[in-house]
């Protein structure tokens, strides 16, 4: 009898224990929310990728990913409804310093990493009689919805050339970039705005079924741009980057880069910081503009607060001093 006895107490014991360790272990383990882009565009593969780097890199960490746009997952960070998001450094930067379309100054969004740099692009189908911003007077365009930089974009280089969307003959918002790549498909618009790498998919695909082109922003109308917003630049979508493109045209630029949560712990960031800079063939696996990105430039102010976490460890690489 005592030994049964005995049994059954060790057995109770070491099913607490297990249960306990169970507990303990369910305690440790942690989800995290990552806000990518609309289908169409790069930041949904890429958020693929960063999943399984980061969930390799950090014990214990799920990632889930989510659809979002750079100003929407700016909104999501500060707000708690994501930890990790990509943004653009023209919208963030609005964000830290309370600017419009953000009501007020964010304090819980910091940066952890530049990642490559984003090319605005105006596309139009080539028979549409368009060749500068001013022809989109009274056309029917498709941009994206609210919350996406690119839409923020499309209605500040209309203002740049003197126009708004009420001179439009109809302005479409679209949930995706493909969505709005069909429209011209179809012919129900003949502007097609974006904000993404080149070449983009969804125009790429556009192009397989109608002659398309893209419209340069000229030095005046970067100048207007710039007095929206400092942060915009011009940059060049080579010539061949899609089809029957035969020259170089000058677009806005901005920069993509990866936010969190100001309140993650240190070490988690420090460990998807460490992630990425070491897996940047992963990344550029997906986005070859990524290729010869490094840690110094990783680390480059754009005006958005570092987090402590990525601060550690571009220091420990002698990214930042």
């Amino acid at each position: 009898m005592r030994h049964s006895t005995i049994g059954r107490a060790a057995f109770i014991a070491a099913v607490t224990l297990g249960l306990a360790g169970l507990a303990g272990a369910e305690a440790r383990a942690q989800t995290y929310k990552l806000m990518t882009g609309p289908q169409g565009g790069v930041w949904v593969p890429l958020g693929g990728t960063m999943k399984a780097m980061f969930e390799k890199a950090v014990p214990g960490v799920t990632i889930q990913t989510l659809p979002g746009a750079g100003i929407a997952n700016v909104k999501g960070v500060q707000e708690g409804k994501a930890d990790f998001g990509f943004g653009n450094s023209i919208s963030t930067v609005d964000a830290v310093n309370g600017r419009p379309p953000f009501g007020e100054k964010t304090a819980n969004v910091c940066q952890v990493a530049n990642l490559y740099p984003q090319f605005f692009q105006v596309v139009v189908l080539a028979d549409s009689k368009i060749d500068k911003i001013e022809d989109m007077k009274g056309k029917s365009i498709a941009v994206q919805t609210k919350g996406n930089t690119a839409e923020a974009i499309s209605a500040d280089i209309l203002k740049a050339h003197g126009l708004s969307y009420d001179a439009m003959g109809k302005v479409n918002f679209m949930a995706s970039y493909n969505d709005a790549a069909a429209l011209l498909k179809d012919g129900h618009a003949q502007v097609f705005t974006l904000g993404t790498t080149i070449p983009a998919s969804s125009v790429m695909d556009l192009a397989t079924a109608r002659d398309v082109k893209l419209i340069p922003i000229t030095d005046k109308g970067l100048a207007d741009m710039k007095k929206i917003n400092a942060g915009y630049n011009k940059v060049i979508v080579p010539a061949g980057t899609y089809p029957k493109q035969d020259k170089d045209v000058p677009v806005i630029g901005y920069s993509t880069h990866f936010i969190t949560s100001c309140k993650l712990p240190e070490d988690k960031v420090y460990a998807v910081t460490k992630a990425m800079a070491t897996h940047v063939a992963d990344m550029a696996a997906v986005n070859k503009a990524m290729a010869k990105l490094t840690p110094k430039e990783m680390a480059q102010d754009i005006g958005v607060p570092l987090h402590p976490g990525a601060a550690k460890y571009y220091r420990e690489v002698g990214a930042l001093k």
